[in-house]
């Protein structure tokens, strides 16, 4: 029991790093054309609607979690740096602690020897404030590189294609899940990660999105058939997804917030189907990235394209007996 308020708006190697980091852990919005921005109202259950400041520029908090959402984007190319500088410049402006990829992190295949040069060097300044990144796997990713991604110490995957990571001292539980083979053991270990937890927020990233309007690719159904009685059952709120090469906030589905953000570096203009009764907005004109802040009453969301426009944000608020129930539980 949730409601969303959005307020659209467009417009060195390897070894290098491991051995300096370890394990590792521009924006001047313009007026935009009616067709660069789709704002829309969504909501999940009865509440207030708020117009927060913040929206646009996070206040500082120790009680808030922060981190960006990026997906389809280890090309190497011009779109993947200009993605990468403008993260960065957002983390000059208000620091996020760390990055969520939802897969197809290294293209063509995923093989090692394009780590350096389709993610390290178009990240590097990233890492070098320590921002850790979390990987999930994509298509892709897989062809090649399963193995060289999951033991890769820059993606923290611990060597496990489907991982959980918790933040916020019980605020948040992320379960960061294999799409590309989601069979009965990954679904059993998912259920009981979620039965068992006790976060706030219960967050999933996976690479194929279980609803999307994406011309491309679109919904990946047979996933959401295994995938979404957990969620629904586990009071899941919130989905990150990629594959398709646009943003997409598609309106509620059982009660779930999910988001595609897969135009981290190879965005496809074009190709969001308008007609889509699951589209609440979307954009697919440039590249683009997620940002995220949370506490234990909202989430703050914007998506932002590489020359720094707001084309996407707005709240979340969480349910107060939900609060309650995970933090006293």
């Amino acid at each position: 029991m949730n409601r969303v308020v959005a307020l659209g708006q467009k417009k060195g190697t390897s070894l290098d790093w491991i051995a300096r980091y370890g394990h590792m852990e521009r924006k001047n919005p313009t007026l935009i054309t009616r067709r660069q921005a789709v704002a829309s109202l969504a909501t999940l259950a009865t509440g207030t609607i708020l117009r927060p400041s913040s929206v646009l520029a996070y206040a500082s908090s120790d009680s808030k979690t922060r981190f960006a959402v990026l997906g389809d984007f280890g090309t190497g190319g011009s779109d993947e740096f200009a993605v990468a500088a403008q993260m960065l410049q957002e983390h000059k402006q208000s620091d996020f602690e760390f990055v969520l990829t939802v897969g197809d992190n290294i293209y063509p295949n995923g093989n090692a020897k394009y780590f350096a040069k389709h993610f390290e060097e178009p990240f590097a300044g990233l890492l070098e404030k320590r921002v850790k990144f979390y990987a999930v796997l994509g298509n892709h990713d897989v062809e090649e590189g399963r193995k060289d991604q999951c033991d890769y110490p820059l993606f923290n995957m611990g060597g496990s294609s489907y991982y959980s990571i918790s933040r916020g001292n019980g605020l948040i539980d992320f379960f960061m899940l294999d799409s590309t083979d989601f069979g009965a053991g990954q679904a059993n270990w998912l259920e009981n990660g979620l039965r068992n937890s006790r976060a706030v927020w219960k967050i999933v990233a996976l690479h194929h999105p279980i609803y999307s309007s994406g011309k491309k690719h679109g919904s990946s159904v047979a996933v959401r058939k295994t995938l979404e009685p957990m969620l629904t059952k586990y009071q899941v709120q919130v989905v990150f997804a990629g594959h398709d090469h646009v943003y997409e906030r598609l309106k509620l589905q059982a009660g779930i917030q999910h988001f595609v953000t897969g135009a981290g570096g190879k965005m496809r203009r074009g190709d969001i189907d308008l007609k889509s009764t699951l589209r609440a907005t979307s954009y697919d004109e440039d590249n683009s990235f997620m940002l995220i802040e949370v506490d234990e009453r909202q989430m703050i969301f914007k998506s932002i394209n590489e020359k720094g426009l707001t084309v996407d944000s707005g709240i979340i608020k969480q349910s107060t007996s939900l609060v309650s129930q995970a933090r006293f539980a």
